[in-house]
């Protein structure tokens, strides 16, 4: 039984550094697992990453349709082979990631948004989403202003942090919120907690670590 888990946050929330920590745990337990990202995670989202983190001017639409050419790339040649072996995909940002960005932070149309977002992930959505939610400033000042996005004002991160939040509170079956201020090993324990209790993923106090089992 296959898992997809999928990190998402503003700039400067640790999600990528939480994502790698439980990939390492999922295979030091000798469970099948990848861990993606995007844009990114194929030759192509590489080359499409350089110039949407470039210095270029980009307008909003030609951001959303760039961040999905990467994405419908990524899970055709990825994420879907991978779910249907039975591994657990591990992806830092997904489709929620353009939803908050182009449409929370830039203003494009939702219905717009999510038509683009549905084609590019041929309907694929994820199992878990961790949402690491950081103030602004905070994660600002982790992160720098290295990129396009960081660099944007702080209003546009505002928006994007509500975005998230409010989707969140729409879906709170799937999504995991984490205060991304409290300690890292804090903040480790919560998300593995919540894994492990994920569909596919049991503990056996007799047996202890089991895979694909009800």
């Amino acid at each position: 039984m296959s898992l997809f888990i999928t990190f998402e946050g503003g700039e400067g929330s640790g999600k990528s550094t939480q994502a790698g920590v439980l990939y390492r745990r999922l295979s030091k337990l000798g469970v099948p697992a990848i861990l993606t990202h995007e844009p990114g995670g194929t030759p192509l989202g590489r080359q499409l990453r350089r110039w949407l983190k470039g210095e270029g001017e980009i307008d909003a639409q030609t951001e959303l349709l760039l961040f999905n050419a990467s994405r419908a790339h990524l899970v055709s040649e990825v994420i879907r082979p991978a779910l249907e072996k039975g591994t657990v995909v591990i992806c830092d940002r997904f489709a929620d990631s353009t939803t908050v960005y182009q449409g929370y932070g830039r203003g494009l149309d939702f219905a717009l948004v999510e038509a683009v977002n549905n084609i590019a992930t041929q309907g694929l959505r994820p199992d878990l989403t961790v949402l690491m939610d950081v103030h602004v400033e905070q994660g600002l000042a982790r992160k720098g202003l290295r990129d396009r996005f960081e660099r944007e004002e702080a209003a546009f991160h505002q928006r994007v942090r509500q975005g998230y939040l409010e989707m969140a509170k729409r879906e709170p079956e799937r999504w995991l919120v984490i205060d991304a201020s409290l300690p890292r090993q804090e903040i480790t324990r919560l998300i593995w907690e919540r894994v492990s209790r994920s569909g596919g993923l049991s503990f056996d106090s007799k047996n202890g670590f089991r895979y694909g089992t009800d």
